[in-house]
């Protein structure tokens, strides 16, 4: 999928539109911008890469450059992804900055906060983080920011990372799949818990209880439904009650990461009435794909948590409409090809996670639409929210003094995936072959054109973007 087509009218140089008295940078009119008042007419001005200005469509703002939405187009938030492995430094050839952020763009998404497990060493000390720094530098498309880790012994270090940026912190209850990032039993969550709740940060968790998992089948083989038997509902379902009560008795936020068990909506849902501090997201995957339709040794499809049956996955969609589940975000979790085990189809031995940063807006939006549900909504899950949740500043929504992260996107467009043209670097995907609603044509990030040929990202951080990005 190419941003660089030009399905918009640009006007004149900027020396000839200064010459006019121009006081904008840059100017987006268009019958359909997605405001705080909804998907309206307006103009939106942009200075310094922040969004300084919106006024009612035909108040002829003037700028720099100047850019109709096309008619068939929406205006729309860049996306605000918080959950996306690059794995760089240490296993690049899974991932990379370069690859995942051009990825990113292309799917209009503009902020994306790395996870601290897959690269080597793992972001759980400032030294860890200075390294992910210095690999994101200068190879970043979009905007990037880092969550911390929190593992068995590291308890002194969360407050440093804290106050040097990160959004929060993640741990795993169960093996996290990679050795150098060792997981936590419940009381050691709960004392990492109680020092994150001193400085107000975030602590989110992989929840699927080991035990359960120990006692569970095994997964050997190219069967779907016996990797399935392998990660029951009931090994999220306890572990999300762990987080529930670790939250509650200690105070601190917490977050579940990709919920895939609709069976563990009612204690979510009574826990936010009793006023516990509880986020909760879920993925594209378990929104779009089914169970029942995953082929025997389709090891594309294998991710941890599972994606479960039909009558989960509309009870998912329930969950986010009623405000259980507060947010969407891709888990992309790429690896390379053989590491899949395409060629025996092992479900068992195949690396567990879905690559989807780029098309995660088109996945959503093709089945939210079937469903009845506005791309106003759409972009309130899978950007205000995130944001918000991730204490990501001044994203998320198109708003006076927000940075200026815009997607053009075409929502009756329809395209099929071809894994080959996808920008993320192992070229792998569970939806291969799918027709997808919704395109994105072009994405700014602070007011700048992604050109896919000159990274010009920032690292951000917790309250600010950095000086020396």
């Amino acid at each position: 999928m190419s941003n660089t087509e030009l399905d918009a009218a640009t006007t004149p140089d900027a020396a000839s539109a200064q010459a006019t008295g121009a006081h904008y940078d840059l100017v987006i009119r268009g019958a359909q911008i997605l405001t705080n008042a909804g998907i309206v007419p307006r103009e939106v001005g942009v200075r310094d890469g922040k969004i300084v200005a919106i006024e009612p469509l035909g108040n002829n703002l003037s700028g720099a450059q100047v850019i109709e939405v096309a008619e068939d187009q929406v205006l729309i938030p860049g996306l605000v992804d918080t959950h996306v492995h690059v794995n760089e430094p240490g296993r690049t050839e899974w991932e990379g900055f370069e690859s995942a952020t051009k990825a990113a763009a292309a799917g209009g998404v503009t902020t994306i906060v790395d996870m601290p497990l897959n690269s080597i060493p793992p972001t759980v000390n400032l030294e860890a983080l200075a390294l992910k720094q210095d690999a994101a530098r200068r190879k970043a498309y979009v905007d990037v920011g880092f969550w911390g880790g929190a593992i068995p012994g590291n308890k002194p270090e969360l407050r440093k990372l804290h106050d040097a940026g990160v959004f929060g912190f993640k741990c795993f209850l169960l093996h996290s799949g990679v050795e150098e990032f060792p997981y936590l039993e419940p009381d050691e969550m709960e004392e990492d818990m109680g020092e994150i709740a001193s400085f107000d940060s975030l602590m989110l968790v992989h929840a699927e209880d080991s035990r359960a998992i120990d006692r569970a089948p095994n997964a050997e083989g190219d069967h779907y439904d016996r990797f399935l038997a392998s990660r029951p509902r009931g090994a999220e379902n306890v572990a999300v009650a762990e987080v529930i009560e670790r939250a509650r008795w200690t105070g601190a936020r917490a977050h579940i990461l990709h919920l895939s068990s609709s069976d563990a909506l009612p204690m979510i849902k009574s826990a936010k009435r009793d006023g516990v501090k509880l986020t909760v997201e879920t993925c594209p995957h378990y929104l779009t794909l089914l169970a029942e339709e995953i082929p025997n040794g389709a090891t594309a499809f294998k991710c941890c948590p599972p994606i479960r049956e039909a009558s989960n996955r509309e009870l998912l969609w329930q969950g986010l409409q009623d405000g259980i589940i507060d947010a969407i975000v891709s888990d992309h979790s790429p690896s390379t090809i053989d590491l899949k085990d395409v060629e025996n189809g092992d479900f068992g031995v195949a690396w567990g996670g879905v690559a989807s940063l780029q098309l995660g807006l088109s996945l959503v939006w093709t089945e939210a639409q079937r469903r009845g549900i506005k791309l106003e909504q759409v972009l309130s899950w899978m950007s205000t929210r995130p944001a918000q949740i991730a204490g990501v500043r001044h994203k998320g929504a198109i708003a006076l003094g927000n940075d200026a992260d815009f997607a053009f996107f075409a929502p009756g467009e329809s395209f099929v995936v071809d894994v080959h043209k996808l920008h993320h670097k192992n070229p792998i995907s569970p939806y291969q072959g799918k027709a997808l609603a919704g395109k994105v044509h072009r994405t700014f990030v602070r007011g700048t054109e992604v050109d896919f040929k000159t990274p010009k990202g920032q690292l951000i951080r917790r309250g600010d973007v950095q000086t020396d990005a």
